[in-house]
């Protein structure tokens, strides 16, 4: 399976979700300031200029034949990524970096793992993970037209290093993905807010109490790495300022 159905993002209930979450924390005030600097940067990177040096991430999608840059990304997703997680794709070399320390690190194999990426946008995630051999492939998306992206990207990639085919992209909210009960290894770019990624783990920590299992945590930009580490379900194996590696106890 590749693809599901995607649902509609509503622009003005993501802006005043986020607005909400903002004021109740820090109020109102505090709010409005935040969302005019949040929309005067969204400005700034519109510009043409802006938007060309977003063409640097490309040589990756230029040895693959697939459309994972964030450059290509239209205005409106651009807008929802303000209130969500704004689309940025994972540097290759990083992205087998972090995998191969997990394996010296932990010693695991592949084989008997479900990888998973929240907020997978386009799917470079998902494609870069298919040249080792887990067991399957699951990305979940949140706006319709980065999943319909890495729909188109997961039927036209091919790669002779490739070891799994069996990915799939979901269209949805991350916070409500229920996890299989299967080892997993569980990637994360930074997408969701603190509250978001409360509900994630918590979700996940239902999940474990349901079917123990192993389960490992590759979170790339550790902007909110305080919610595993305030967590006692969590051990960190290793990380570096670029990412953090943790395991369920």
């Amino acid at each position: 399976m590749i693809g599901s159905a995607t649902p509609k993002i509503s622009l003005s209930r993501s802006a005043w979700a986020w607005w909400k979450n903002i004021a109740a924390r820090d109020g109102r005030f505090a709010a409005a300031w935040q969302l005019l600097v949040a929309l005067a940067e969204f400005v700034r990177n519109s510009t043409p200029a802006r938007l060309r040096q977003r063409y640097g991430d490309a040589d990756y999608d230029w040895e693959h034949r697939v459309n994972t840059t964030s450059a290509a990304v239209g205005w409106r997703d651009r807008l929802l990524g303000v209130f969500h997680s704004p689309y940025q794709p994972t540097d290759s070399v990083l992205f087998h970096e972090m995998i191969g320390v997990l394996s010296a690190q932990v010693g695991i194999g592949f084989r008997k793992f479900t990888f998973i990426d929240l907020g997978s946008g386009k799917g470079r995630t998902l494609l870069m993970a298919s040249d080792y051999p887990f067991r399957r492939i699951v990305g979940v998306e949140l706006l319709p037209t980065l999943h319909e992206a890495a729909v188109e990207n997961l039927r036209k990639y091919r790669s002779e290093s490739q070891k799994c085919f069996a990915s799939e992209s979901i269209c949805g909210d991350a916070t409500e993905f229920a996890f299989p009960a299967e080892p997993i290894i569980l990637f994360l770019f930074n997408p969701l807010p603190e509250a978001g990624l409360r509900r994630v783990f918590e979700n996940l920590r239902q999940s474990l109490s349901e079917h123990s299992r192993e389960v490992y945590v590759l979170y790339h930009n550790p902007l909110l790495e305080h919610v595993l580490g305030q967590n006692p379900g969590w051990k960190k194996i290793c990380g570096t300022h670029r990412y953090a590696i943790y395991a369920s106890e």
